[in-house]
């Protein structure tokens, strides 16, 4: 194969219904170009219709995490048109990975910058490197890392958000991990078994639970607190007279634990 047909996402599944996907522009530090959103976002669409898949993981070869937008890329093509059309083919994207009915973990390995950035906050769950560092760097260039801003402004305080947005400043991964950006850190060496070990716990847990929680967090977050806990109140009664549900409450009742079968945990 040669480097032209090189995919530029690499796709691994799992017999547990767990998916990597892994951003494959390392001698580009992964940057966001039209064709690797393209490449994603076809990923992520698959994905959607898959009732196996369980876990998604959004991971990177090479030193950088992603380094955001092709810049040179985006500087080739100044035009409005153009401009509104690769934000909005990012933004999808981004919201593709929040509407997957499963947790979606980013393993972040090296830099994270700007729309690379964005990407690990829009992931439900990250779990990073310790030599991991993040930004919204685009106010260096003049440029105000405004879709970033979204997915950053709903995962980190909003002055801490807006300090990193107005200065251009890293975080290291510990102060990421204080602000809210990550949920885990780990040793270089010891990443994929972070990230497993936080796999398996998700893996315990029974899928249709998971699908519907997922939902209604996003959604109960866009709302006023009185639709919020009307969308939740409808969320716990749908779930509880799920069967898994049903028989993981009497197993408490019971102090033994849940007898969940494979095919019980399974959307419909």
């Amino acid at each position: 194969m040669t480097q032209a047909e090189t995919p530029l996402v690499l796709r691994h599944d799992d017999d547990r219904g767990v998916c990597t996907l892994t951003l494959n522009r390392p001698s580009a530090f992964n940057a966001l170009s039209e064709e690797l959103l393209t490449a994603l976002q076809t990923e992520l669409d698959n994905l959607s219709r898959s009732p196996s898949l369980r876990v998604l993981v959004i991971a990177a070869a090479g030193k950088a995490f992603c380094a955001g937008h092709d810049l040179r890329q985006m500087r080739a093509e100044p035009s409005m048109d153009y401009y509104q059309k690769l934000f909005s083919q990012c933004g999808k994207m981004m919201l593709s990975i929040q509407k997957l009915q499963v947790p979606v973990i980013a393993k972040v390995q090296g830099v994270a910058t700007a729309a690379g950035c964005q990407l690990v906050a829009q992931c439900d769950l990250a779990v990073a490197s310790s030599e991991a560092k993040f930004a919204v760097s685009g106010v260096n260039l003049g440029l105000f890392c405004a879709t970033p801003s979204v997915a950053l402004s709903r995962n980190l305080s909003r002055k801490a958000a807006f300090e990193m947005l107005v200065t251009g400043d890293f975080l290291n991964a510990q102060d990421a991990l204080k602000q809210g950006l990550i949920n885990q850190i780990a040793e270089p060496h010891d990443l994929d078994a972070c990230t497993e070990n936080l796999i398996v716990k998700i893996l315990s847990k029974p899928q249709v639970a998971l699908a519907m929680g997922k939902e209604l967090f996003y959604m109960q977050l866009e709302t006023g607190i009185e639709k919020a806990y009307e969308y939740a109140s409808q969320t716990m009664a749908c779930n509880m007279m799920d069967n898994t549900a049903l028989e993981g409450v009497q197993a408490f009742i019971e102090k033994r634990k849940p007898s969940w079968s494979t095919s019980s945990q399974r959307l419909v």
